[in-house]
């Protein structure tokens, strides 16, 4: 296979994006995971960017048995928005990581919150059994900008998640 010999357009226009357009290691943790952000092509206007990882995975800090969830991130960009394959990444770092289902989820938004600085944002952890119980955790930073249209997670109450 012939190496490129200019950088995918992701890197020229972006220089600061270290892991899309190229091999990126998966972090060891979510501590390791660098979020990255780019300029929010629509700035001034109210939208909504909302991402969904319907496979989410961890540990369970006391059993060390596997966690699943449902993640649905929604959020109101300002300056800047994440960049999609670091979301991705870190959030994949959190399946050798140990740690109660509320304190994955609120990590996760706050991690957002810190790399991006949105307007708005909140998530919706739901978890699948364990035990018998699912866990369903939500957090927000505050009310959603007024005029937002907000649509539904989506996500059922728990009756086989399907």
């Amino acid at each position: 296979m012939a190496k490129r010999k200019t950088p995918p357009s992701s890197t020229r226009h972006y220089p600061q994006l270290t892991q899309l357009g190229q091999a990126a290691d998966q972090p060891g943790s979510p501590d390791e995971a660098k979020l990255e952000t780019v300029p929010n092509p629509q700035p001034g206007t109210l939208y909504l960017i909302r991402f969904v990882q319907p496979e989410f995975t961890s540990l369970c800090p006391m059993t060390g048995q596997p966690d699943f969830a449902h993640l649905v991130i929604d959020y109101v960009p300002n300056r800047s928005i994440v960049e999609s394959k670091s979301l991705k990444l870190f959030l994949n770092s959190f399946r050798n990581h140990g740690a109660f289902h509320e304190d994955c989820t609120v990590s996760i938004a706050k991690r957002l919150v810190q790399a991006m600085k949105p307007r708005w944002l909140r998530i919706g952890g739901y978890w699948y059994p364990r035990g018998g119980m699912p866990i369903d955790v939500f957090y927000q930073t505050g009310k959603p900008p007024a005029g937002l249209w907000l649509p539904d997670q989506g996500v059922a109450s728990y009756r086989g998640r399907g």
